[in-house]
């Protein structure tokens, strides 16, 4: 009896030993990991999405090693081993239906680390839907922070299997088209220039034009007419910036800025009205 309970403590005793060293461990990889990642990103400007990811990983698999051990203590867990064997068919068909959707997000994980389609700190639009920033790629699911801060979580079997536009990939600049419709008794020349000399004016504008455009005399801002609707003639105008936030700043501003050069210019831009036409009676007629 004696022996037993020595026996039994003392297999309790390394399996909390063995669970405590594999949670220690496991604290202080992920930690060093984070801070070696954030010194590479600080001083190299590497991309922390691979790291991060195997920083998960690895932190995963030394959990199960952890785990496997603890088991191992445990003699009945052996012969439950043996007993399960038997029904390795039944158990192999659940364990891979219960299992399917996690292994698939953890290969589908792999890949996106592997082919990047994106990578931490992109701004994806997801199912032309969502549009986010890509903060966390983990083993099971990816995190994007909208406009407003909200965090999306999307499993990474899901967003693989999706159409995904990229803001970031291989070039940042974004190019916003900015359109205003004007009167037709408008000098259309003298709007459209307008409009190019704010959009180069603007301190977010990018210069996109390569160095054989500007050889050639390519306009640094083009502007066109695009339409000539019931009420107004329609002007549009391409202008580049850096990255979608600052595009997104600059495109708010150009409105503005334009709007008011219209005004002072006194270039009409016409809002939807409707004219009423009163016709008077002629007196000869009689009224019956």
């Amino acid at each position: 009896m004696v022996n037993s309970f020595f026996t039994d403590f003392k297999t309790v005793l390394i399996i909390g030993i063995i669970i405590a060293l594999t949670i220690s461990f496991a604290l202080f990889f992920k930690y060093a990991s984070r801070k070696k990642i954030n010194d590479l990103v600080a001083t190299k400007h590497i991309d922390p999405t691979s790291y991060v990811f195997a920083t998960k990983l690895i932190t995963a698999i030394i959990f199960i090693i952890g785990i496997s051990f603890a088991l191992i203590q445990i003699p009945e867990m052996k012969t439950l081993g043996h007993s399960l064997l038997a029904g390795a068919g039944i158990l192999s068909l659940v364990a891979g239906l219960a299992s399917q959707q996690a292994l698939s997000n953890i290969m589908s994980g792999v890949l996106i680390v592997i082919f990047k389609p994106f990578k931490i700190n992109d701004r994806i639009t997801f199912n032309q839907t969502y549009t986010g920033t890509v903060e966390e790629i983990n083993l099971r699911q990816v995190v994007l922070r909208d406009f407003e801060n909200n965090r999306i979580v999307v499993p990474n079997s899901v967003i693989s299997s999706n159409v995904i536009v990229n803001s970031n990939l291989n070039d940042t600049m974004v190019c916003k088209m900015i359109e205003i419709g004007i009167g037709y008794n408008s000098d259309i020349g003298r709007a459209l220039k307008i409009m190019e000399e704010e959009v180069i004016q603007h301190p977010l504008h990018v210069d996109n034009r390569t160095p054989e455009d500007v050889k050639n005399n390519v306009p640094e801002v083009i502007s066109r007419v695009t339409a000539l609707g019931n009420s107004s003639i329609t002007l549009k105008v391409w202008a580049y910036s850096n990255n979608t936030s600052n595009g997104f700043i600059m495109y708010c501003d150009l409105l503005r800025s334009i709007k008011e050069r219209f005004d002072k210019e006194d270039i009409e831009i016409p809002y939807s009205y409707q004219n009423i036409i009163i016709k008077e009676q002629n007196k000869n007629e009689t009224t019956i």
